[in-house]
């Protein structure tokens, strides 16, 4: 895709020439990027749309909405029919190259927009219960939410990043006496309860507990535990806005009102002695209980009184990024918070849900972490291969497919490896900069010829580099930041490229300037999309 400036003006160009034969006021020209960039950067299919209202053939429209048209308005240098009356555009190279001045200028802010109208979103992930170090999977969830949140941020949205402890309920009555267990053992072998936890960090939650301090054991493995976590998310780089506790729901009263307030609105209704919602009236396949027999609440519950407390603090917009496991549940919440009859959409909250991540080390998969017990952590794969690789391989696949994270692949220092690759392209920006003794931060290039930039390569990266601003659009609005990972390794593949084809410094002037200018521009652009991947940008490698 090309810059929508250059769409935006062949658009209106287009409808302007078309009008001007006597297509009808409503008509709408759609503009498609040909599967082969050889045959031209845009192409129309106008012609044939106006050929049943003009009573023409495609060819003959064509050849008038052509011969119509102000190349230097649409910022094009040729138009050529082809097929049965295809209109094919091909950009203006010194136009495309002037666009490189507004990426130098624009620096940190290029790819950034105010769609968003700075509009309050909460993005909830990785809410992990506190029962043990996070898992790989989590680590997915945590990129993913993490990337999301900053595309909104990008695109002007207000993003509030959310963590919601599971801090009640059975895991957590099954995490005290495990941790119990080994307190009890007096340093032998514990008997871990059914459903419990074998970790060894288990064994040490209780050999650091202090039963002198007057604090519960549950109380302490929870705060434990937290804090385990906060620092598996540290390592990580990523920081939350809120976090909030499930058990307050439940000690404010939230979850009764929720429950009250619905069997008020006659949606719910008592069979063999458990308390149902009919969430069949909303979509739901059967209905669904909501207080078991012996008092207690399925877990749905607390997830609608939690989302309602969304809505009341003014989150209009709100986004769960989650396992896929929780299909199931997506129904049930949103059912259970229309039925509230509060004007909550159908749609809310919006769901982003992740397949499981396979670790391959040695070619051989890996399921056993020594501390955990039975799963590999967040932390192990940050040990084994480093913050920027874990962050940029959990993004490189749609979050609905399963994930195979090779840690050798990840290790590598070469161009196999995807995250090294996009990281030397930023290096040898740099590198230009660098052995030219010229601080970058400082370019002018207001006067600078860019017209000389007309080489094949030259363009082709510079056309991919105002790629930019409509890839973080389109990526932010599916919410699928593996576009912008498959936009960077391409980005990447020009610019080394260009690098290995063409020499910067030493070039007789007004080539060496243009092309410093268009190094910066590369420069800038796999720095942002670093930085919006929670990438760090080296200089040197």
């Amino acid at each position: 895709m090309i810059g929508p400036g250059f769409a935006d003006r062949i658009r209106a160009e287009l409808k302007r020439a078309a009008l001007s034969i006597g297509a009808p006021a409503d008509v709408e020209p759609i503009l498609e990027r040909p599967r082969d960039p050889a045959h031209a950067d845009w192409a129309s299919n106008i012609a044939m749309v106006l050929a049943r209202p003009l009573r023409r053939k495609p060819t003959e429209i064509a050849t008038a909405i052509r011969d119509s048209m102000n190349l230097a308005d649409a910022g094009v240098d040729r138009i050529e029919i082809a097929g049965p009356g295809f209109l094919n555009f091909r950009l203006d190279p010194a136009t495309v190259a002037e666009t490189v001045r507004g990426i130098v200028a624009e620096n940190e802010n290029y790819g950034r927009s105010a769609a968003g109208e700075n509009c309050p979103v909460v993005v909830e992930f990785v809410s992990a219960n506190p029962t043990g170090p996070l898992h790989v999977g989590h680590g997915r969830q945590a990129a993913l939410g993490d990337a999301i949140s900053s595309l909104l941020e990008w695109t002007g949205w207000r993003v509030s990043r959310e963590f919601y402890y599971n801090d009640a309920g059975v895991q957590i009555d099954n995490l005290e006496l495990s941790v119990r267990a080994h307190i009890n053992s007096n340093g032998g072998p514990a008997e871990i309860p059914e459903g419990g936890y074998h970790g060894e960090y288990v064994r040490e939650i209780a050999v650091r507990y202090d039963a002198v301090t007057g604090e519960g054991v549950r109380e302490f493995a929870l705060r434990a535990l937290r804090a385990e976590q906060d620092l598996d998310m540290q390592a990580f780089g990523v920081k939350f806005d809120t976090y909030y506790l499930e058990s307050s729901l439940y000690t404010d009263g939230k979850v009764h009102d929720v429950v009250d307030r619905l069997i008020a609105n006659g949606h719910t209704y008592e069979s063999e002695g458990a308390l149902w919602l009919r969430t069949t009236q909303y979509g739901d396949d059967k209905d669904r209980v909501m207080r078991k027999s012996d008092g207690t609440y399925t877990y749905f519950v607390p997830d609608v009184a939690y989302h309602l407390t969304k809505w009341q603090r003014g989150f209009t917009h709100a986004i769960n990024v989650q396992g896929a496991d929780h299909h199931g549940t997506t129904t049930r919440v949103r059912a259970g918070l229309r039925a509230l009859n509060m004007g909550i959409p159908e749609g809310y909250p919006q769901y982003v849900l992740h397949q499981m991540v396979t670790v391959v080390k040695e070619s051989e998969e890996v399921k056993i972490s020594k501390r955990a017990g039975s799963y590999v952590t967040v932390r192990d794969l940050i040990d084994w291969v480093g913050r920027d690789a874990v962050r940029f391989f959990f993004l490189m696949r749609k979050g609905d497919s399963p994930l195979v994270f090779d840690v050798d692949l990840a290790r590598r220092q070469s161009d196999e490896n995807p995250v090294y690759y996009l990281q030397m392209a930023h290096a040898r920006m740099s590198g230009i900069f660098r052995v030219g003794e010229i601080d970058a931060s400082r370019m002018d290039v207001s006067s600078v010829d860019l017209s000389v930039l007309a080489e094949a390569e030259e363009q082709a990266l510079i056309k991919q580099l105002l790629d930019f601003p409509a890839e973080i659009s389109g990526a932010a609005a599916a919410m699928e930041p593996h576009r912008i990972t498959a936009y960077a390794l391409e980005t990447a593949r020009l610019a080394h490229f260009w690098y290995h084809k063409h020499h910067v410094l030493g070039e007789p002037e007004p080539i060496m300037l243009a092309r410093l200018a268009l190094a910066r521009a590369a420069q800038i652009v796999i720095r942002n999309t670093l930085h919006l991947l929670g990438i760090s940008a080296p200089e040197r490698m």
